[in-house]
């Protein structure tokens, strides 16, 4: 059996370290907003390469609250792909703005510059470009876009913890940034979480407001908040690998070249030229999706798709008016690609069964 993913193997090898975190914070009888969520925030920023980072609740929180902090609302439109999870439109539409999409290059599967150009309009006022399975997007035409029309650029970052573009980590480009800790992402708490980054003192200062019911006083609201806080259990946990994060995040990448050289039929992933990806998901494509999928299952591989469903082909986003031909390439996408077992533990002799059965399956086709 090869899993299409597996945590246990993560915490045997650094069992000592989360053990006496997880000890020293219930020791403290401290478990909401307290100094290892204080740490946590300096020493993620210092990462990312920001001034500033908030801890959230979770991955979409974070999306949700930056978009407050921008003054995104009703009457507005914010730009997003379709290929993305659920849980960067659901944060749009939480605010009262409506989600516009715009189609996905062909080759990154990442926003296509050319498709947000025209997809701007007199209401738009902010963009989400969506650092996809680990890779960055283009980022530096989209900003160049974005600022001559003074649109505020928020990076969604849940899928793309260490990643680069042009030398410098995601997260620290845009007006401001979201990240998960979902359990699975490469750098993952035990339970939800997520942060807010950014390099802007206004915008920290609105998140931290909003994340505790607008509180700068204990029980003093001088703006409407929500309850969105990191605990303090999933931030000493974070603080731990963190540490290990680069490292994991190069076994992530020896583990999809390995994949790459080997696979002969089906599209690969394409890492692109201005940044370093670090899949946090190999997603192949295959016309031959559920064929693919069968015969890995009857060898005992896991796989997985991200995702099955683009937004719009979702019952739930109707109401966005759009058809699968407004949206080409995300369609196809949506119909084509499939995940292999891909995580830093995974052993290089089982990237090397996985590519053998995918070879074998459409040898025998």
């Amino acid at each position: 059996m090869i899993p299409f993913f597996d945590l246990t193997q993560q915490y045997k090898n650094i069992q000592d370290e989360i053990d006496d975190a997880t000890a020293r914070v219930l020791k403290s009888g401290w478990f909401i907003l307290g100094p290892e969520v204080r740490a946590f925030e300096k020493e993620f920023a210092e990462y990312i390469g920001t001034r500033f980072a908030i801890g959230v609740g979770s991955g979409t929180e974070a999306l949700h609250l930056a978009l407050l902090a921008l003054g995104i609302g009703a009457g507005d439109e914010v730009i997003t792909v379709p290929n993305t999870a659920v849980a960067t439109v659901a944060a749009i539409e939480l605010t009262g703005a409506r989600a516009v999409l715009c189609d996905v290059r062909a080759d990154s599967m990442l926003m296509d510059v050319e498709q947000l150009e025209r997809a701007i309009t007199p209401r738009t006022r902010a963009i989400i470009p969506v650092h996809l399975f680990g890779q960055s997007c283009d980022l530096e035409p989209i900003l160049e876009m974005a600022r001559a029309r003074k649109i505020f650029v928020l990076e969604d970052c849940a899928q793309a913890h260490g990643a680069t573009y042009r030398g410098k980590r995601v997260g620290s480009w845009g007006d401001i940034a979201a990240f998960s800790f979902y359990p699975t992402k490469n750098l993952g708490a035990y339970g939800d979480g997520g942060a807010v980054v950014t390099n802007n003192a206004q915008l920290a200062e609105r998140v931290n407001l909003l994340r505790q019911y607008g509180w700068r006083q204990r029980y003093v609201s001088e703006i409407k908040g929500m309850n969105s806080r990191l605990d303090e259990l999933q931030a000493a946990i974070l603080r731990v690998k963190l540490c290990h994060l680069d490292a994991w995040n190069a076994a992530r990448r020896e583990r999809a070249a390995l994949y790459t050289e080997l696979l002969r039929t089906v599209t690969p992933p394409r890492e692109m030229a201005y940044g370093q990806h670090v899949y946090h998901l190999y997603v192949v494509q295959t016309p031959r999706r559920e064929s693919l999928i069968a015969h890995l299952q009857s060898r005992g591989i896991g796989t997985a798709i991200h995702y099955p469903l683009a937004i719009h082909q979702q019952a739930a986003y109707a109401n966005l008016g759009y058809r699968e031909e407004d949206l080409p390439v995300a369609s196809r996408l949506a119909r084509e690609i499939v995940s292999l077992p891909l995580y830093p533990e995974l052993a290089l002799d089982d990237v090397r069964a996985v590519a053998n059965a995918v070879n074998e399956m459409t040898k025998d086709a």
